[in-house]
């Protein structure tokens, strides 16, 4: 390339980065962070009606979110729902501050991973920020407990399960060899014995679930919350 043609060529590059620069950072300005009205409806909520320090948080992406029966199907068990949005692993690790340390929990119950995989983000990804999520909590909250719920095995995933697994396989491990740290795996309640899904637990999206799906996982969470729980309330 000659050296006119390379000049103009470098002017016209700046000049777009400047452009897209210019105009991503606008639009950012505009539109804030994501769920940032989500967010803010927990801090207003918070303000006139807070949790009980010290008790059993939910947080993750929309599987949790619109899980809107979990405060009573835990029961009695003190629960409260912190999930947001359609959010990934290094959002909710962006929001801990917010969402996680002002209630000093004594068990956090975690959901996302999900959204990644549809981001075509990897499984290394997804358990680098839950490891990094996991460690946070360790420095400030060392006392507290971390159970990942596995990610689901949506039909609308079907393409990607193998990415599902894998991300599920190397947190379970991540937990096994981390003090405080337990995976359960709610997969079965959403597939049949011969592996396929059960498309009757999903609605129309195939990602998202049916009020069966819940009942089916408080079957298998509860239980195991229920005895961690026991070991904090004897204390």
């Amino acid at each position: 390339m000659n050296k006119p043609l390379l000049k103009l060529f470098s002017l016209g590059l700046i000049a777009y980065v400047c452009f897209f620069t210019t105009n991503y950072a606008a639009e950012s300005k505009t539109q804030g962070p994501r769920f940032e009205s989500e967010i803010q409806a927990f801090i207003a909520k918070d303000k006139t009606n807070p949790p009980k320090s010290g008790t059993i948080l939910f947080i993750g992406s929309s599987i949790f979110r619109k899980w809107t029966t979990v405060t009573e199907q835990m029961s009695p068990l003190p629960v409260f729902n912190r999930a947001f949005g359609g959010s990934r692993t290094d959002e909710v690790l962006a929001r801990m501050d917010q969402l996680v340390f002002p209630y000093k929990p004594k068990i956090i119950v975690y959901y996302c991973g999900s959204n990644d995989i549809n981001a075509n983000r990897t499984s290394a990804i997804i358990l680098d920020n839950f490891k990094q999520f996991s460690e946070r909590v360790a420095a400030q909250l060392p006392k507290t407990e971390i159970i990942f719920v596995s990610i689901n095995k949506a039909p609308q995933k079907k393409s990607r399960w193998n990415i599902v697994d894998e991300a599920n396989a190397k947190i379970k491990s991540y937990c096994e060899k981390t003090p405080l740290r337990k995976f359960i795996d709610v997969n079965p309640v959403l597939l049949n014995k011969d592996g396929s899904s059960k498309e009757e637990l999903f609605v129309e999206d195939k990602l998202h679930l049916r009020q069966p799906a819940y009942d089916g996982f408080t079957t298998i969470i509860k239980p195991i919350l229920t005895k961690e729980w026991a070991k904090y309330s004897a204390n």
